[in-house]
């Protein structure tokens, strides 16, 4: 099945700057980011996989896979899932597309903290024309590169089973 990334983009704008009520908000529990970029990849078309701790799911607050509002857990389900759902690759910023991810690491942590959607690119796509919709610092069409001081991890969506 193919990802639509047309449909995922609409959907990071419709809600950008507010909460689908049909999933729980997480800003006051570490962040809604990673939330907020699951559901656009579910809205470009992507199935739920609802394999316990591994999987990609959302049922309620309280019945969701890790990966769904995980950062790190997010990278590492979209890289190595063989089954249902998105699947992706590491990627560079001149891979980037509309529909796609990156992820943020601040102050050289230990783990990446932030997840962001591509709603844009210019042509090379790169850091500078790269532009982004994410909550907890909730923003849509902002540049990637508005980000200092930090190191980006650019996943491509492949598509979805």
């Amino acid at each position: 099945m193919p990802y639509d990334r047309s449909k995922a983009v609409t959907y990071a704008h419709k809600w950008a700057f507010k909460r689908n009520p049909a999933y729980g908000d997480f800003s006051k529990m570490g962040g809604d980011c990673t939330n907020f970029i699951s559901q656009c990849i579910l809205a470009g078309g992507a199935s739920m996989n609802y394999i316990p701790n591994t999987g990609w799911y959302y049922s309620s607050m309280n019945n969701r896979s890790p990966s769904w509002t995980g950062v790190e857990f997010l990278y590492k389900f979209l890289i190595t899932n063989k089954g249902k759902g998105p699947y992706a690759v590491a990627a560079s910023a001149c891979d980037m597309q509309s529909g796609d991810v990156v992820q943020l690491l601040f102050n050289r942590g230990q783990s990446f903290g932030h997840s962001l959607f591509v709603v844009e690119t210019g042509v090379p796509p790169q850091n500078s024309n790269i532009l982004i919709s994410t909550h907890t610092y909730d923003s849509d069409y902002r540049p990637l590169d508005s980000w200092e001081n930090v190191i980006y991890r650019y996943i491509h969506i492949s598509g979805t089973r």
